[in-house]
């Protein structure tokens, strides 16, 4: 099964679309870009150049994800979330591509409504971004991030629950996790 762009979208020549990817409406994915298998991009996204995105993925309408960002797979963008890629900008003095900031999010994140990804910081595995996050530093790897701006406010299973109190195990699927430095890794 090859890759289903709606005809209402565009997708610039260089960029690549993995088997089973859907692109859906009013979409906009530039050249050089990489998108992997069997993911879905909502309606109204915009995908910038030299983009990466991982198998897996799920972008729901409205997502920006500018030059500079790389998504692992897995990653789910809630909608209206946005990623920067230049901490000093300015109309008038445009920097290039060479000196956009690197963002990258690692498999399993999810990133909520509305949030907004301040690049260059990291987003560990399977962190989750709360709707309306404001992301202004790296976030560890399972972390549960809240507030503007986004401060750490506990831990999530690899499966989305939150983790209650000092337990490392979660109370649905039975995962267990061990601190791993500022993040949790999975037993």
């Amino acid at each position: 099964m090859s890759a289903y762009v709606h005809p209402s979208s565009i997708v610039d020549e260089g960029a690549e679309l993995g088997e089973g990817t859907k692109v859906w409406h009013f979409c906009h994915v530039e050249g050089e870009t990489h998108i992997g298998k069997s993911c879905s991009i909502g309606q109204n996204c915009y995908i910038g150049k030299r983009v990466t995105i991982g198998d897996g993925c799920k972008l729901q309408n409205n997502v920006s994800i500018y030059e500079g960002v790389t998504l692992g797979n897995g990653v789910f963008c809630g909608p209206s979330c946005v990623f920067t890629n230049d901490l000093t900008p300015r109309a008038l003095y445009p920097k290039g591509h060479e000196n956009f900031v690197h963002t990258p999010v690692e498999d399993g994140a999810s990133i909520g409504a509305n949030a907004t990804v301040v690049c260059g910081h990291r987003i560990g595995r399977c962190a989750m971004i709360g709707a309306g996050a404001v992301v202004t530093t790296d976030v560890p790897p399972h972390a549960l991030m809240l507030g503007v701006p986004a401060r750490q406010a506990g831990y999530v299973c690899t499966c989305g629950q939150r983790l209650k109190g000092d337990s490392l195990e979660c109370p649905v699927c039975g995962r267990r996790f061990e601190q791993d430095g500022a993040g949790l890794k999975e037993l």
